[in-house]
């Protein structure tokens, strides 16, 4: 288990940054913008050479780099994959990146993985399973890692605590950081009719390391009642802006990232949206919410 009796350090610019696609790398060399950082996910650099990892690294000789696994399964019931678990150390190994993340999400059952991030139970049992998960994972890669707060769309009967009480178990338990995704509260709250600016005003900001900001999409549920679908294939909404800002008066300027992975829009656009962030960090630091 990692110390725990400080604040979650990494070394990723107070700044705004994007999810790195493929398209836009030759856009991001000649003009980043506002943007500081790049972020990737770990389960598309795994393999061995190619363009892909080509160009990795020659933009991690420029920009700091996150890597965001999202394949762990790190709420699942049974164990991590090895083989899995040793592609994520040999590749952080490498890129020795400024930060390195995972979903608070299960998307694996025996040996069948699901092509999504799906909820877990807020129990003690499930508390210390992931846990222990968290620490088989800093223990393989050798260093901190920062846990993200899911988007959710049900509530489970069995759940004994808060979400927020879960993350801050966890943390304290294992050292690792909390990765704060402010739409994902958005999404979450409506879903589940409760209140997103008592969530921000509750969690434990001394324990976040980085941000994420995303679109989402709008639909109705069988009873006709608001249900959002975390997509990150728009942009920002006003609501979750104003959600960003509350956060960045709590906690002051942290490293944000804008999440665009599908409709994935031409860099202008993208880069326009790590604009309106740097905004925020601009002139909302400091300011009582």
């Amino acid at each position: 288990m990692l110390d725990a009796t400080t604040a979650q350090p990494t070394g990723l610019p107070q700044r705004p940054g994007v999810g790195y696609k493929p398209q836009h790398y030759q856009d991001i060399l000649e003009d980043p913008g506002s943007v500081a950082w790049l972020e990737i996910h770990a389960e598309n650099y795994m393999g061995d050479g190619g363009r892909p990892l080509a160009q990795l690294r020659h933009l991690a000789e420029r920009f700091p780099i996150s890597v965001h696994g999202v394949g762990l399964s790190i709420g699942g019931e049974g164990p991590l994959d090895a083989e899995h678990l040793a592609r994520l150390r040999h590749l952080v190994g490498w890129l020795n990146p400024a930060s390195f993340s995972e979903h608070l999400a299960w998307s694996t059952h025996d040996s069948h993985y699901l092509n999504d991030l799906l909820p877990l139970p807020y129990t003690e049992v499930t508390l210390a399973r992931v846990a222990e998960h968290v620490d088989q994972v800093q223990d393989s890669v050798g260093r901190r890692m920062l846990l993200e707060n899911p988007s959710t769309y049900l509530a489970f009967a069995e759940t004994e605590m808060s979400e927020i009480e879960f993350l801050t178990g966890i943390a304290r338990r294992t050292g690792c950081g909390l990765l704060l995704d402010v739409n994902n509260v958005f999404v979450s709250a409506t879903n589940q009719q409760s209140d997103p600016e008592s969530y921000i005003d509750a969690f434990p900001m001394d324990l976040v390391g980085e941000i994420h900001l995303g679109g989402h999409d709008a639909d109705t549920d069988d009873q006709g009642a608001p249900l959002l679908i975390d997509s990150h294939a728009r942009p920002v909404v006003d609501p979750v802006w104003a959600l960003y800002g509350r956060t960045i008066a709590r906690a002051g300027a942290l490293p944000t990232l804008i999440e665009w992975d599908n409709d994935v829009p031409d860099w202008p656009t993208l880069r326009a949206e790590a604009g309106l962030a740097a905004d925020v960090l601009d002139h909302r630091v400091g300011v009582t919410a």
